[in-house]
């Protein structure tokens, strides 16, 4: 964190630090007690005198806002923006994104879309990832997703689409899921969402952690520099961390398990001074070639520009290093709109722009009591506010003076017009020019080719999800119609994908083929960004038990966390564990308290071969392998995964013998250290980048019982 934050520095007056501080009522008058009401009689009636009472049932009663219609769930972390360099200087006047010499505070907000506020982390959906910058220019908004398309083209369906994503107005299930008759019966009816539900059945729709997904603006914008030329751009959010999702499997037990998944994650990291970090990159394309891209429009929000038409150009960093320290105050009042600009960034022609910049404030005046939200603390800018707007529910300013009007003389004339010249915000110029009408642009009607272009960029274990995810989704569709037309949509996008998605929801495949285009952009595969090898705040569970044998356990954990992972020791029973030289080794959990889908990555310890008459632990490790995440064995914890029946050992192998691989990718992510011995440098390095490569997909694993 920088001690030079503007934003930090404006909050530092608000925060209030309640240590030694006596009790009062919200006119600062010391209590003499809150445990009892005031009463005639200590039986008797309470006495409407007790201010203290009324004041504290009253605030008590208030306590709520609205929570957001979408976008509900969130957490959020304050940070800085710097530029790596002046590359954009030619394409805007936005002083952040060109002067590397300045740190802009941020404040980021992290969200799911369809569930409410006490919904859970892991469901199948979009996530939000909004950043707000207090620049010196005034507030920027960028609020985007982790998919770079949308559902619709035009933000007069969106009551539509949430409608139907929602729980069913009938009986208010289900909570945050996509898997029901409303939401498919509007997709199978409106097909300019194939694209964007392609990439909500894949993976990118149930990230591992916050620190590791991707954000997109989604909306066209446009950059505009000192001579007034501009220029369509794209936004794209990189994690350092790389590109890692859950399993399917995983993301639901999570949900029992920790609800708060995501957003512990989010908090433990920061708090550990593992600072998720995040790339801010560009596509830019001149206005002369807003029509080159066969099959995309720039104002069409479920297409896409392909990586490898427009690369994109990285132009700075963002770091989150700081938790917020009030939930209420900071995360959920924080107010993302749209419609905040500065110069230098302006809005393209983009339907579904105008419509997020009408809507998001419209929202805000109803969620935050009216038209005065951004005097609170978290969404006030650092750039000095001075205008005539007055009065209005919680207005917290007190203006000085006779003149609240312009132009006036009464007040020489201020608050002054700047004008262009001295540094407003001017709209660009653009000639409009159109017959009135309620409809879209022809470039806007191909609603497959995108769609096609996802699915053949995807490896094949990402297919292998995909078809999993439409089978479960489609499955608790009851309405055997929706189900027919979502496969003749697939079958549209690819036959192959159609067929595998019919076999499983029980609708008679497809026999017509409509031709796949054949293109691909590697670029939007997970496998394409792995990440820079770190393994800074991935948690590692070290199953032990009495018996144990310490050394390689402990040079392992020395290395782990020496490499920023968090390793935490699993026992049967909290406490302590006896080592096998005697000595008392201290755990962090007992199993039953945890599970393996809130770790990154196990290990069995040597000397626990006990554990192969405990369920939970053998459970444990067949979940984890079967979840597709590193697994080190140590000596005789073999045993224990012999017990868990994994396809790592030949019947023939015992645990003093090396370890065949029967089946291919039976071994990926799997490494041994012989009973008795210590771990070693390759062992060590191995696991790590096993590790760092976060999943082991070519696993086969369908045999296994977790």
């Amino acid at each position: 964190m920088s001690p030079e934050d503007p934003k930090l520095s404006q909050l530092d007056p608000r925060r209030m630090d309640k240590r030694d501080a006596a009790l009062t009522t919200d006119q600062g008058v010391l209590v003499e007690d809150t445990d009892n009401t005031l009463r005639a009689g200590p039986r008797g009636p309470s006495l409407l005198e007790d201010f203290h009472f009324r004041e504290k049932l009253m605030r008590f009663d208030h306590e709520r806002i609205p929570e957001r219609v979408v976008h509900a769930r969130g957490s959020a972390a304050h940070g800085y923006f710097q530029p790596y360099g002046d590359a954009l200087a030619p394409y805007t006047t936005a002083r952040f994104l060109t002067d590397a010499s300045v740190r802009t505070p941020t404040f980021t907000r992290f969200s799911t879309v369809q569930g409410s506020r006490g919904s859970t982390d892991t469901p199948r959906d979009v996530r939000g990832f909004a950043t707000k910058f207090y620049t010196d220019q005034g507030n920027f908004d960028l609020v985007g997703n982790n998919m770079p398309v949308f559902f619709i083209q035009d933000g007069i369906k969106f009551p539509d689409v949430i409608h139907a994503v929602k729980p069913e107005p009938h009986h208010e299930m289900p909570q945050a899921a996509s898997a029901h008759e409303t939401f498919w019966d509007f997709v199978s009816l409106q097909p300019e969402t194939l694209h964007h539900v392609m990439w909500l059945m894949s993976d990118r729709a149930i990230p591992r952690s916050y620190r590791t997904m991707q954000g997109f603006g989604v909306n066209t914008y446009r950059l505009v520099n000192a001579d007034g030329r501009a220029t369509f751009v794209k936004w794209h959010w990189t994690p350092a961390a790389g590109v890692h999702s859950l399993v399917w499997d995983e993301a639901q037990k999570i949900s029992g398990k920790d609800p708060d998944f995501n957003r512990r994650d989010l908090w433990e990291s920061i708090e550990a001074g593992a600072f998720p970090e995040y790339e801010l990159g560009v596509q830019l394309i001149a206005e002369d070639q807003e029509f080159a891209f066969e099959g995309v429009d720039l104002l069409d929000d479920t297409k896409l520009i392909p990586e490898e038409l427009v690369p994109v150009t990285p132009v700075g960093r963002m770091v989150l290093d700081r938790n917020p320290d009030n939930f209420f105050a900071e995360t959920e009042q924080v107010a993302f709109c749209v419609s905040n600009l500065v110069p230098g960034i302006d809005f393209s022609d983009d339907p579904m722009l105008h419509a997020r910049a009408f809507s998001y404030l419209d929202t805000q005046l109803t969620r935050l009591g009216g038209p005065n939200f951004q005097q609170i603390p978290i969404n006030q800018p650092v750039a000095p506010v001075t205008n005539h707007q007055q009065d209005g529910f919680h207005q917290h300013q007190i203006p000085v003076g006779q003149a609240n009007y312009h132009p006036n003389s009464l007040g020489g004339g201020c608050p002054y017009v700047p004008g262009a010249d001295g540094g407003a915000f001017v709209h660009t110029p653009e000639r409009v020019d159109g017959v009135k009408a309620r409809k879209r642009s022809e470039t806007f009607a191909d609603h497959y080719s995108q769609p096609t272009l996802f699915w053949n960029s995807m490896s094949a274990w990402e297919k292998e999800h995909i078809i999993a995810a439409f089978k479960f989704e489609l499955g608790k569709v009851n309405a055997m119609h929706v189900r027919e037309t979502m496969v003749g949509h697939l079958n549209r996008i690819d036959h192959a994908l159609a067929v595998a998605v019919a076999a499983g929801v029980g609708v008679v495949a497809p026999t017509d083929r409509h031709a796949n285009h054949g293109r691909v952009s590697p670029a939007l595969s997970q496998a394409a960004r792995p990440g820079g090898g770190s393994i800074a705040g991935r948690k590692v569970a070290a199953l032990v038990a009495d018996g144990v044998a310490a050394a390689s356990l402990e040079t392992t954990r020395a290395a782990l966390t020496g490499a920023g992972a968090v390793v935490e020791l699993l026992a049967p029973t909290d406490g302590a564990v006896t080592t096998a030289s005697g000595d008392p080794l201290a755990v962090d959990h007992a199993m039953n308290t945890t599970g393996s889908v809130l770790y990154d990555a196990v290990i069995v310890a040597d000397g626990v071969a006990g554990l192969v008459n405990d369920g939970f632990a053998v459970h444990f490790v067949a979940e984890a392998y079967k979840h597709a995440k590193p697994l080190a064995v140590l000596g005789t914890g073999d045993t224990v995964v012999e017990a868990a029946r994994l396809p790592v050992f030949e019947a023939s192998d015992r645990a003093t013998e090396p370890a065949s691989k029967p089946m291919a990718g039976a071994l990926d992510g799997v490494l041994f250290v012989a009973p008795g011995a210590d771990a070693d440098a390759a062992f060590l390095d191995g696991f790590i980048d096993a590790i760092a490569r976060h999943r082991h997909y070519d696993r086969p694993v369908d045999g296994i019982a977790a």
